[in-house]
């Protein structure tokens, strides 16, 4: 298995079904799951996707800058940290933002997100 493949993968698949269609991302999380969201701490995937489909904004588009990987754990966790730029429809400019996953593998070998932390950076 290589990391970074599947953190490429992933966030690849992450922000595409982000994009398109936030509800469908439920099943990349679990009960254990944890995500902040510009501090605000949100545990359980129902939570998580209720957070994710509640943000302010009807459609966006994210384009990816950077992603960085690393192996995590005994588990055979990944830590992946992703920046790049989210465009909201009728908003002119883009906002920077980064984004920490720790993903957990599987039984059926793939990988659920266990913490993700969101953060726009103001310049």
């Amino acid at each position: 298995m290589d990391p970074d493949a599947v953190a490429k993968a992933f966030v690849e698949h992450y922000y595409t079904t982000f994009d398109a269609n936030r509800a469908g991302l439920a099943n990349l999380y679990q009960e254990g799951s944890m995500l902040t969201f510009e501090g605000q701490k949100i545990q359980g995937a129902q939570n998580i996707v209720a957070k994710l489909t509640s943000l302010p904004f009807q459609q966006c588009q994210h384009s990816i800058t950077t992603v960085d990987c690393q192996p995590s754990g005994p588990a055979g966790g990944m830590l992946v940290f992703v920046s790049g730029n989210l465009q909201l429809t009728g908003e002119q400019h883009a906002l920077k933002f980064s984004q920490m996953f720790h993903l957990m593998p599987t039984p059926q070998g793939s990988f659920y997100v266990f913490n993700d932390i969101f953060r726009l950076n103001y310049a």
